[in-house]
């Protein structure tokens, strides 16, 4: 067992800024471990190795508004107030759930101020941007368009659909990703050697596979890490040697259970369905079990997994194996049944079904096909022999006259006009050669080709 630490460089260099004084004594390891320089910040290469796309600005000095869009726990704000102190410019913090028009004024008038009497720029941060309504977007455009202000942005919901068109264009989108369980770790190992703002006066020794429990717990996410962490250090009394020996039981009896990244009205909600649907149509039944399992421990609806179960089996599936739509729809009523947990039971079984029956899109092909038919041209009247008449004047006039019963013909059919006169006959319907479609193609090809 060994302590985890390791210092992080507080020199002086490009990227320093002045210290803080020290208020988050009280506050959470999460809080008082914020980087307070550039090289304390862990992760994101991408954007800050040498020739990154922010690392150029933070040299040049110069700052276009960005976004920033990543998962919970990423280092989005630390990263912004990094890139602010950097320059040296102001840093105002907007919150787009709690502030409105009013505090947009008041920052308008401190950026308008700065610059007129100090010549000192403004960066207005704005913490899930994705919040902001129509009012408070509108009230931002001028000001970062005219440049009263540099637009800081932060966001776990893709901007592309959150923020509006007029906004977003004046603004550069940087992706971050979730920090990798390596960034992590160095993450916990400064906190746990930092004696001023971290752990490292009461003496925390983590055994290895205690590391690796709340790194794994994490997901990437290092305030989750850091909260795990502090509870595990401080809930862990000193033993004899006055060292408090963290392992895993207590890593786990601190932590909580891992929590997967999911938000049911947000990206994370489209992307995973999205991922569970192609799994579903790739016929990889191992991948749509793990991307089920993500949506139930989230917390996903699951009726709302049944209707894409559903969907895929008519969609993807069809007439290759029609009992792939009986299995969705008897899960389906399942589900709405016995609920969770059980419920999980038949979600598995349909979706694997689905996932390894035959595959075929000629029905969904058909039916599109013959809607872009429809509104492309006129209405034709129904064939009068193809019409249902009631009374005897009906047929008097033709109506249901000459319409061929298929039942009293040789293997119930028989060759009749179906179209409306005046349309040439189209093929929707080019079943495929998989799994039960494949007799079906069988008999239309003889039937089309008039040799039935």
């Amino acid at each position: 067992m060994s302590r985890q630490a390791s210092r992080g460089h507080t020199g002086a260099s490009l990227f320093e800024s002045a210290a803080e004084p020290d208020a988050l004594a009280a506050a959470p390891l999460a809080a008082r471990m914020r980087p307070r320089v550039l090289e304390e910040y862990v992760g994101h290469g991408h954007l800050l190795a040498e020739g990154g796309a922010l690392r150029r600005s933070i040299e040049s000095g110069h700052y276009p508004s960005f976004i920033l869009y990543g998962p919970a726990g990423c280092g989005k704000t630390a990263l912004a107030e990094l890139c602010a102190r950097a320059s040296g410019h102001e840093f105002i913090r907007f919150s787009a759930v709690t502030s409105g028009v009013p505090e947009i004024r008041e920052a308008v008038k401190r950026a308008k101020d700065n610059l007129s009497l100090h010549g000192r720029r403004t960066v207005l941060f704005v913490d899930e941007i994705h919040r902001l309504n129509k009012a408070q977007q509108d009230a931002f455009l001028p000001h970062v368009e005219n440049g009263t202000f540099i637009l800081f942005g932060a966001t776990t919901e893709n901007p592309h659909f959150e923020v509006n068109a007029p906004l977003l264009s004046r603004a550069t989108v940087l992706r971050m990703k979730a920090l990798t369980d390596e960034n992590v770790a160095t993450i916990l190992q400064r906190a746990l050697a930092d004696e001023e703002r971290g752990l490292g006066r009461y003496g925390a020794l983590l055994t290895d596979d205690a590391m690796a429990h709340i790194v794994g717990l994490a997901n990437g996410d290092a305030r989750r890490a850091l909260n795990a962490l502090e509870q595990a250090v401080l809930t862990c009394p000193p033993g004899e040697d006055g060292n408090r020996h963290v392992d895993l039981e207590v890593a786990r009896t601190a932590s909580q259970a891992r929590i997967v990244t999911y938000d049911k009205a947000g990206t994370q909600h489209y992307d995973v369905i999205s991922a569970f649907i192609k799994s579903m149509r790739g016929s990889d039944p191992d991948a749509v079990v793990y991307w089920l399992a993500r949506m139930i421990y989230a917390g996903e609806d699951p009726m709302f997994i049944a209707r894409r179960i559903m969907i895929q089996a008519a969609e993807d599936i069809g007439n290759a194996d029609p009992m792939a739509l009986v299995v969705a729809t008897a899960a389906a009523q399942a589900v709405h049944i016995i609920g969770l947990p059980e419920g999980r039971i038949p979600l598995a079984q349909a979706a694997i079904y689905v996932a390894t029956a035959p595959k075929s899109n000629a029905s969904c092909m058909a039916i599109d096909a013959a809607l872009a038919d429809i509104q492309s041209q006129p209405a034709l009247p129904v064939p009068l022999h193809l019409c249902n008449a009631t009374f005897a004047a009906e047929r008097e006039a033709g109506i249901g006259v000459g319409y061929k019963y298929p039942h009293d013909f040789p293997g119930g059919w028989v060759e009749q006009l179906y179209f409306p006169e005046g349309m040439e006959p189209r093929t929707y319907y080019d079943p495929t050669d998989r799994g039960r479609e494949a007799k079906i193609a069988e008999r239309l090809r003889a039937r089309r080709s008039g040799s039935e």
